[in-house]
C-alpha cells in the first residue's frame, strides 16, 4: 500500500477525488440552475424566493470553492470546463423556469441528487480515513437535508 504526503491510502485518494469532481461538475449544474430560477422567478412569490434562490446560490459558489481545493489538496486537478460539467453531471438541468413550485421542486431534485453523490464519498473518505473530506461531506449533508426539508415544507410536501 502506498501513502501520499497526507497519510492517506493513495488507491482510495484518487478514487475519492474523482468522486469529488462528480460532484463539483454536479454543484456547478445547481449553482447555475439556481441563478436561472434566481434571475426568472415570477410572481406574487417572487421577492421571497428571489432573495432566498440567491442566498442558495452565493452558498453554492463557496462549495464549488472548497470541493476544488479539497480535490487539489488530495493531488488531483478538478474539472473546470463546461463540457467536463455536462458529461459527468446527473442534476436535472432547469431552462427557463419561472413558475415559483416549479422552481422550488427544481432545487429539492437537485439537492436529492447531490445528496446521493455526497453520501457515497462520505462512506468511501470514512473507508480512507480521510477526515477534511468526510467532515466537509458531513457539513454538507447536514445543510443541506434541512434546505430539503423547508423546501418540502413550503411546498406543503412531506420528506
Amino acid at each position: 500500500m502506498s501513502y501520499n504526503s497526507l497519510g492517506l491510502d493513495s488507491v482510495k485518494t484518487e478514487k475519492i477525488a474523482e468522486q469529488l469532481n462528480a460532484l463539483l461538475a454536479n454543484f456547478q449544474t445547481y449553482y447555475q440552475n439556481l441563478r436561472g430560477i434566481h434571475w426568472n422567478i415570477r410572481g406574487k412569490r417572487f421577492f421571497d424566493l428571489h432573495i432566498k434562490f440567491e442566498e442558495l446560490y452565493t452558498d453554492a459558489n463557496t462549495k464549488v470553492d472548497e470541493i476544488a481545493e479539497r480535490i487539489l489538496t488530495l493531488g488531483s486537478t478538478p474539472l473546470h470546463t463546461f463540457e467536463d460539467y455536462v458529461q459527468a453531471s446527473k442534476v436535472p438541468v432547469g431552462k427557463n423556469i419561472h413558475d415559483d413550485e416549479k422552481s422550488v421542486n427544481l432545487v429539492v431534485n437537485s439537492l436529492t441528487e447531490l445528496l446521493k453523490i455526497e453520501r457515497e464519498i462520505l462512506e468511501a473518505s470514512d473507508d480512507a480515513h480521510d477526515e477534511g473530506t468526510n467532515s466537509m461531506m458531513s457539513d454538507f449533508i447536514t445543510e443541506q437535508e434541512k434546505t430539503v426539508w423547508m423546501m418540502k415544507a413550503w411546498l406543503d410536501e412531506k420528506i
